[in-house]
């Protein structure tokens, strides 16, 4: 497998620790569905978290499946590593 630059990896950990964030603020307005700082955050990691993905598709790739990423002209899906095999 060849060599990442370490922009791969940095945007990989931001998009999983933003996502992490996600995760345990979606569970907590399950309980809490009136908390409106809550629903703030909750907003401004989903945007972050899809800044962060476009910028990672930009320079590494499709990242997503099932049309929630779109495909250049050569279906680039077999061309990088897979998240979990870095």
């Amino acid at each position: 497998m060849k060599q990442l630059p370490q922009e791969y990896y940095d945007l990989m950990e931001e998009i999983q620790a933003c996502d992490f964030v996600l995760v345990e603020l979606t569970l907590y307005l399950d309980t809490h569905p009136y908390d409106h700082q809550a629903i703030q955050q909750y907003n401004q990691y989903a945007q972050y978290s899809m800044q962060l993905k476009q910028v990672f598709e930009s320079k590494f790739g499709p990242l997503k499946q099932f049309g929630n990423s779109f495909s250049d002209q050569n279906w680039s899906w077999g061309k990088a590593p897979w998240p979990w095999q870095v």
